[in-house]
């Protein structure tokens, strides 16, 4: 059997309430792993523990075996994390900002570079590429964002609502990039409001409310589980999140 992705059991946090509420989930190698909840379910708090920037009150995580929690640098080294709001600087274009963080990843100038420029092809970017990105629309700030997080090939993608800000077009470039990287063998964990997207492109999708998992499956699972055979995510979502 395959070591999971990711494998997260009994994690719990807690700031001033329950954020995580013991969470056990494994998402396996080389699928695209929905994980869905309504605001305030926990979903951002446990991806931040996964990508390291917080650390859980109890529970363990573990990155393709390895002890996140245990040795975090390790781990990190297989992730990419992208917020829902990343972070970019202004006075740089697209191939200085993607050098620049291909440098804290030690990844190969002649590598860097023509990953670079393969996403920002891919990303519709390319003729932009000279320009500032104090100039850019949230939508191509994002694409960017993007395609920093791909730039040192992780083999783990999380991403925090990808879609938000993108109009149809981007929103389109970027979906094809996230299936692509998955038939290529990567893994990737989103969160995302837009349900249609998590409903055409996941392989399995995990349902949590008040930081707990209630429902997890592929769409046909679900449907099952929820004795409705035509249901659709949204349905299911809205039973599920408010019951």
């Amino acid at each position: 059997m395959s070591i999971p992705a990711l494998e997260l059991i009994g994690l719990s946090k807690t700031f001033d309430k329950i954020a995580v509420d013991n969470l056990s989930l494994s998402v396996r190698a080389g699928e695209l792993y929905a994980l869905l909840g309504p605001n305030g379910a926990g979903k951002t708090t446990t991806l931040r523990i996964v990508a390291g920037l917080q650390r859980p009150d109890a529970g363990s995580v573990h990155v393709f075996g390895i002890d996140a929690l245990a040795a975090p640098i390790e781990a990190k080294r297989l992730i990419a994390w992208l917020p829902d709001d990343p972070l970019l600087y202004d006075k740089l274009n697209p191939l200085e900002y993607l050098e620049f963080v291909a440098g804290l990843w030690s990844v190969d100038a002649g590598i860097a570079a023509s990953r670079a420029e393969e996403l920002l092809r891919w990303l519709d970017l390319w003729e932009n590429r000279a320009n500032r990105c104090e100039n850019f629309s949230r939508g191509m700030k994002q694409k960017l964002a993007l395609a920093g997080a791909l730039i040192h090939d992780p083999q783990l993608l999380i991403l925090d609502e990808p879609l938000t800000g993108l109009d149809a077009g981007a929103a389109r470039q970027v979906k094809d990039l996230l299936a692509a990287r998955v038939a290529r063998g990567s893994t990737v964990i989103l969160t995302t409001h837009i349900l249609e997207v998590a409903e055409r492109l996941a392989d399995r999708i995990g349902i949590i409310r008040s930081g707990r998992l209630v429902a997890e499956g592929t769409l046909a699972e679900l449907r099952d589980s929820s004795g409705s055979g035509n249901a659709t995510l949204e349905d299911m979502f809205l039973a599920l999140a408010q019951s």
